[in-house]
């Protein structure tokens, strides 16, 4: 039996047998026309399945314009979060105020504030009650630091943390991340991933390129 599996909500089982609820799958919980997931990437949480893209994206909703784009195999902690571009208040005037909003009229009468896309690349972890602002682009294989705020794009392979979010160090040298960004291991099959799990696990480059 493989050791992943994309079409399951749970995918973690306990001792007894049961489904341990509070991680899931993404892409099998959200219903959502303005969220994208790949497979096997998860988030972790307390509350009901239904309730996974209010938690995530609270203020993305079916009738906004941007879209949230997450990868494969993207790590989410508990308490991270995404503020998209619906979440905008006009700042042009004198006052922040969405008057508009609250008579059914007017209430698209903000589409002139700015609207990106937010995109998470594959193989990201996003630690603990991390915040990831508007049109963000965080690249494969980055790291969010706990609590950090993200404010603007993450390189590839980077560690980010702090508010605003910086880059504490890179993960590998550059030639390093040109090869895995070449390799594209999550493009693969769960297979192939799965019997080279010591090379991706152990840094073994070389073994990577020939697998």
């Amino acid at each position: 039996m493989p050791l992943l599996n994309p079409d399951i909500a749970y995918p973690i089982t306990l001792a007894d047998g049961t489904p341990y609820r509070q991680t899931m799958y993404l892409k099998n919980v959200i219903d959502h026309p303005r969220i994208d997931v790949g497979d096997f990437s998860y988030f972790s949480h307390s509350a009901a399945a239904e309730e996974t893209a209010g938690l995530l994206a609270p203020y993305l909703y079916p009738v906004s314009k941007e879209k949230l784009v997450i990868g494969r195999y993207v790590q989410i902690a508990r308490g991270a979060f995404f503020i998209t571009s619906s979440a905008n208040h006009p700042m042009a005037g004198f006052t922040t105020y969405p008057f508009r909003i609250f008579r059914q009229e007017t209430i698209n009468g903000y589409d002139d504030l700015p609207v990106k896309d937010t995109v998470v690349g594959h193989d990201v972890w996003i630690g603990h009650n991390a915040t990831i602002m508007p049109g963000v682009t965080i690249g494969n294989g980055a790291i969010v630091a706990a609590a950090s705020v993200v404010t603007r794009d993450v390189p590839p392979f980077a560690i980010v943390g702090g508010n605003p979010a910086s880059v504490i160090r890179m993960r590998f040298d550059e030639g390093t991340i040109a090869s895995l960004l070449d390799i594209a291991w999550w493009d693969w099959s769960v297979d192939r991933i799965e019997r080279n799990l010591a090379a991706l696990e152990g840094c073994d480059i070389a073994a990577l390129r020939t697998a």
